[in-house]
C-alpha cells in the first residue's frame, strides 16, 4: 500500500498555521484578533497560491507587503527560515500510527510524496513515520513529480510488487488518483472533508477515515 504525505498522512493546513503563528510571534507586536484573521486567512491563500513550489520567498514577501510587520526578515533569509522551522510545525495522529502499524504487519507500505528533498525529509522525521515504511519517494530526489506514472512504477520496482496488487492512497484527485492510475494501480481517494468529486476521474474508492483502509486489504 502505497501514500501520498502532504494532507493524506499528515495535516498540512494545520502546520500552515503553526507556521502563521510562529511568523506572527517573530515578525509582529500588539496585532488585534480580527486582524490576526484576516492575516492568516491570506497568509493561506499566499500558500495555497504556491503550493508544490520549493521557492517560499514569496509566501511570506506577499504577507509582509500586505500587512507591514515590525520586523521584516530579510529576503535572502525567508528560503533558511521556511525550511527551518516549517517541517517541525507538522505532527501526526497516534490513530494514523496505529493503523499504519496494523498495515504494515499484513502487506509492504512506501510513500511517494513531490517537494523539496529536504522539507519532505525533515516532515517526515519529525512526525516520526521515517520508521514504518519500506520505501520513501520524493519527487526531488528522484527527478520526477506525481501526476508522472513514472514515480509510481519506481514505487513498484523499489517495493518489487505488480501494479494490480497495490493501492495508493491520495488526496489529491489529479496528481495522486489519476497518477496511479496511469500507473495501473488502484487509486483511493482519501476525502476527510468530503468534497464533491466534479472531476471525471473516478477513484476505485473513497475514505474519510483511515479506519476505513483495513477493509481494503483483503
Amino acid at each position: 500500500m502505497l501514500f501520498d504525505l502532504d494532507d493524506t498522512l499528515i495535516n498540512r493546513d494545520q502546520a500552515v498555521d503553526k507556521m502563521f503563528s510562529l511568523i506572527l510571534e517573530k515578525c509582529y507586536e500588539g496585532v488585534p484578533h480580527p486582524a490576526k484573521d484576516e492575516m492568516l486567512h491570506m497568509f493561506r491563500e499566499y500558500d495555497k497560491g504556491s503550493y508544490g513550489d520549493n521557492n517560499k520567498r514569496n509566501v511570506l514577501e506577499s504577507l509582509f507587503d500586505e500587512f507591514p510587520p515590525h520586523y521584516r526578515l530579510p529576503r535572502q533569509d525567508i528560503q533558511d527560515f521556511w525550511n527551518h522551522h516549517f517541517p517541525r510545525c507538522f505532527s501526526i495522529h497516534q490513530h494514523t500510527l496505529t493503523i499504519l502499524n496494523t498495515i504494515k504487519q499484513h502487506v509492504k507500505v512506501g510513500i511517494i510524496t513531490n517537494g523539496s528533498t529536504q522539507r519532505q525529509k525533515a516532515k517526515i522525521l519529525n512526525s516520526g513515520l521515517n520508521s514504518y515504511f519500506d520505501t520513501i519517494i520524493i519527487s526531488e530526489e528522484v527527478g520526477m513529480t506525481k501526476p508522472d506514472k513514472r514515480i509510481f512504477e519506481l514505487a513498484l520496482d523499489e517495493l518489487n510488487v505488480q501494479p494490480e496488487d497495490v493501492l495508493f492512497v491520495g488526496d489529491h484527485l489529479e496528481k495522486d488518483i489519476s497518477g496511479c492510475q496511469h500507473a495501473h494501480i488502484k487509486g483511493i481517494w482519501f476525502n476527510p472533508q468530503r468534497i464533491k468529486n466534479d472531476t471525471d476521474i473516478k477513484p476505485y474508492a473513497e475514505i474519510d477515515s483511515f479506519d476505513r483502509l483495513i477493509s481494503y486489504m483483503t
